[in-house]
């Protein structure tokens, strides 16, 4: 086989294996440019429809003081707000650094967004139901899981039984029981996974986790992602943004990992004074105990004094 023909054939082994695991656009940057566009609701859609574990239609994107992006936005969080076909309301929330309120700020979101879509006058009744959706790049929370669930439920305390609503609620509001009225929440921990995908949403995760789509996924959306988040096909001001997002993630990433080297040496530090200042009172607590002693057996004070290192006075008020 001649030299042009060997090399031909890694170059095609060489372009097949990145065509396989090429890097797609991370899925945050994508909501901030790309998933706003109506072109793109496919990708989005089958995210939630994977998630939700029901078909999704988004109608629309509603944007709020809460998701407006900011040139100064340093922790970049990226947060977009739809409407599906079912009148609900869905939060999807990318959150790239730790914060340990990050809980509190999720039901702030939910309330702002049930009060904003709620017309002055209108009845109670007319509260959207909110879905809250979490992508989390730090482990939030303590638990073994990657994805959890949260839904609002009454449970009698002398029957244990569920609280339901009354047949004439059910006509009325098309609902079964309260938990389709009250907000609920999903909080996926991108970094718990690992890697070992079991179903189609695993399928997603993994995708968030690794920005690549392998050839055997089928999850709804995905494919579309894999062609539209292509960093390929970017301009290159859209790469060049692109880049600058990024670098600003690694920004944040290094500030992270300083507080906490910095964070890590006061700790250290603050031991070692306390070690420092117990072994001194220690000391000190036993040469008062030997100078009591000598002090007892009738030694002559400045003798205790200078055996022990104590001074005259107080070995003098020792009692």
């Amino acid at each position: 086989m001649q030299i042009s023909q060997i090399w031909c054939i890694f170059a095609l082994k060489y372009y097949l294996y990145h065509e396989k695991a090429k890097q797609l656009i991370r899925f945050d940057w994508a909501m901030k440019k790309m998933l706003r566009h109506k072109a793109n609701f496919d990708i989005l859609e089958g995210f939630l429809t994977e998630l939700l574990g029901e078909s999704i239609k988004i109608m629309q994107i509603l944007d709020s003081e809460s998701n407006k992006e900011t040139e100064n936005d340093k922790h970049n969080r990226v947060d977009i707000l739809v409407e599906n076909s079912k009148n609900e309301l869905v939060i999807i929330e990318v959150q790239n650094s730790k914060e340990y309120d990050y809980l509190h700020r999720i039901l702030f979101g939910t309330s702002k967004a049930i009060t904003e879509h709620i017309k002055e006058g209108e009845p109670y009744a007319k509260v959207k139901k909110i879905i809250s959706v979490t992508i989390a790049y730090f482990d939030l929370g303590q638990g073994k899981d990657y994805v959890y669930h949260g839904t609002t439920n009454f449970k009698g305390i002398h029957k244990g039984d569920i609280l339901n609503l009354s047949g004439k609620q059910k006509d009325l509001y098309n609902k079964d029981n309260p938990s389709q009225i009250f907000p609920e929440y999903w909080l996926i921990k991108v970094d718990k996974f690992n890697d070992r995908v079991k179903d189609k949403l695993d399928e997603w995760i993994y995708f968030l986790k690794n920005g690549e789509v392998r050839d055997d996924f089928t999850a709804q959306g995905l494919s579309e992602a894999k062609d539209k988040l292509d960093k390929m096909k970017m301009s290159e001001t859209e790469y060049k943004d692109y880049q600058r997002y990024l670098r600003n993630l690694h920004d944040i990433a290094s500030e992270q990992h300083t507080k906490m080297a910095d964070a890590q040496v006061a700790i250290a530090e603050a031991e070692k004074k306390a070690e420092l200042r117990g072994k001194m009172e220690g000391e000190l607590k036993g040469k008062i105990e030997i100078a009591k002693k000598l002090k007892q057996m009738g030694l002559p004070i400045a003798d205790i004094a200078t055996a022990t290192g104590l001074s005259q006075t107080e070995v003098e008020n020792l009692q």
